[in-house]
């Protein structure tokens, strides 16, 4: 790509929001606490990454790739994560329920829709679909992949509307990554069989781009069509 032939593996962008950099932790009703430590700029200077800080969305490798920035949270179930914390600049902690710089990676699939590449969805996994189909003005999903933050007894009561809504999206495909659950990814199985994919260590995900003729020549024959990665 030319874009890689310019900056080299060195220099790579790696947008980052700026809550990105909070220590945080989670505490459980039992007072257990997982400890989350933010990235180390050092670490990331020293790998040749070329940190930029944003909050708002941003266009990286040639405008083919969207980094969505802060999601607009703007579902009435989508909650945030009410027991994660974190630092203040007192060195004290504080409510970090909407972690705000949970972010995902769009690209638009010439011919085919809306790739939305999630992490855990803190936002809620549709605040992230809605908010990338805001920014790009693209109504079809193609594919979501990511972890969709729903397990747990926490989670368990947004389940049923986050499957509802998913499926009134009606995506392609759906790899739902770890933190999904087991309840909520067999939710997606009976409510989207088709479009549910399993992914494990390893999994590569190809998505093919449709040429214009191709689906010039599809449209006329009803046939289908050959592709070509985008």
């Amino acid at each position: 790509m030319l874009w890689l032939r310019q900056l080299g593996r060195r220099g790579l962008p790696l947008v980052l929001h700026p809550d990105a950099w909070r220590e945080r932790r989670v505490v459980f009703p039992s007072g257990t606490e997982i400890h989350l430590p933010g990235p180390s700029q050092q670490d990331l200077d020293r790998e040749g990454w070329q940190v930029v800080e944003e909050h708002g969305p941003s266009l990286l490798l040639e405008g083919a790739v969207l980094v969505t920035g802060q999601v607009e949270r703007v579902t009435d179930f989508e909650r945030g994560f009410a027991i994660h914390q974190a630092r203040t600049t007192a060195g004290g902690w504080e409510p970090d329920a909407w972690i705000w710089d949970d972010q995902a990676v769009v690209v638009n699939v010439r011919g085919k829709g809306l790739v939305v590449l999630s992490s855990c969805s803190h936002a809620g996994a549709i605040n992230v679909l809605e908010h990338a189909r805001r920014l790009t003005a693209v109504e079809h999903v193609h594919a979501f992949v990511g972890g969709m933050h729903l397990t747990g007894g926490l989670f368990a009561p947004i389940i049923s509307p986050t499957i509802e809504a998913l499926s009134a999206l009606a995506p392609d495909v759906v790899v739902p990554g770890h933190c999904t659950g087991w309840q909520a990814a067999n939710l997606i199985v009976s409510r989207l069989p088709h479009a549910y994919v399993q992914s494990n260590v390893g999994t590569r995900l190809h998505f093919a781009g449709v040429a214009a003729q191709d689906r010039a020549a599809a449209m006329q024959a009803g046939a289908g069509t050959s592709s070509e990665t985008a």
